[in-house]
């Protein structure tokens, strides 16, 4: 008997599976819209060779399907990052006091009867801050976001 080439081999459920996994981190990174994902994953149901299922790989980076790929375990869950990772001792402290700031106007307007503008104090406040301490949370957040994703990929 001769053996048949790899690209005609027959494929298994499993690997259509691998195949829609790494497709869907391919739409996750934005290398194909939502249209493309549908196309390309209705033509990895219908694959029926290796070679049907590489064809939709073609033009795509790594990850590839991998081909009856054992499954893996994990013998330990990955210990969860801290929410505080990534954001300064400033951005916390500023966090902690602008709300008791904000708090501390109101109840000052209201006790001595005092304009009612006072609560822009707290509200400059908060987006001076924001301008100041935002864009560093918000690229922390990012980072430990993509650093989590690793983490369960790995």
């Amino acid at each position: 008997m001769s053996e048949v080439p790899s690209p005609q081999l027959r494929i298994s459920d499993q690997d259509r599976e691998s195949a829609l996994t790494a497709l869907g981190e391919h739409m996750s990174v934005g290398r194909i819209d939502i249209d493309e994902f549908g196309e390309r994953s209705a033509r990895i149901t219908a694959a029926k060779t290796r070679g049907e299922l590489s064809e939709v790989f073609l033009d795509l980076p790594e990850p590839h399907p991998g081909y009856d790929a054992p499954k893996t375990v994990v013998s330990e869950p990955a210990k969860p990052a801290s929410p505080w990772a990534g954001i300064s001792s400033t951005q916390r402290v500023m966090g902690a006091l602008l709300p008791l700031l904000f708090i501390v106007t109101i109840v000052f307007i209201i006790g001595t009867g005092a304009s009612w503008w006072l609560i822009a104090i707290p509200i400059g406040i908060s987006v001076a801050g924001e301008g100041l301490w935002g864009k560093g949370w918000e690229n922390a957040h990012k980072k430990l976001g993509k650093q989590r994703r690793r983490e369960l990929d790995g």
